[in-house]
């Protein structure tokens, strides 16, 4: 199965059209969503293109190939304007014997882990930016964000395929 993972669209109509264009591109199986949908939060500068309705139209053309995980910037009623789950604080996938644990990263994070065993993986977005490495017993992986990105990193997405993780930048 490929999966296409992205995060932190946060109401960019912009980026996520480029981000759907680039899902059909790849061929994905699924779209797993790591939260921050709509809503840009407190802390961040409006994205370009911030435009939350022209976001669920998009999103929900998707709906029956996304998978999702609630973020800190996701609420009630952000669920209501959307076509498909957006609630669950994580989803588990497993893969052989590689179990990822995807959430949004505000709770779940490398300083808390939940409780995972040697080799598997903890998935999130929340930072902004992208991270593939070994942390202790698991690995952490991050795709970064789609509309605003952070430290100096690149609007980003992942591919999940093979057992493999791929950064890759959404804007070439």
């Amino acid at each position: 199965m490929k999966i296409f993972i992205a995060s932190d669209i946060h109401g960019s109509e912009h980026y996520c059209k480029i981000m759907a264009e680039k899902y059909r591109e790849e061929s994905a199986d699924k779209l797993l969503l790591l939260g921050d949908l709509l809503y840009h939060g407190p802390r961040n500068d409006l994205p370009l293109g911030y435009n939350p309705k022209g976001v669920i139209l998009i999103l929900n053309s998707l709906k029956n190939e996304i998978i999702c995980v609630r973020g800190n910037c996701d609420t009630e009623v952000d669920q209501m304007v959307l076509d498909f789950p957006i609630m669950a604080e994580y989803a588990i996938i497993y893969d052989g014997n590689k179990t990822i644990y995807a959430t949004h990263g505000h709770k779940f994070n490398p300083q808390n882990s939940p409780m995972l065993k040697s080799g598997d993986i903890l998935l999130n977005g929340h930072t902004h930016i992208p991270a593939n490495e070994a942390f202790g017993e698991f690995y952490y992986v991050n795709p970064g964000s789609v509309s605003i990105p952070k430290n100096g990193s690149n609007h980003s997405y992942m591919i999940y395929e093979n057992g493999k993780f791929t950064l890759k930048n959404l804007c070439d």
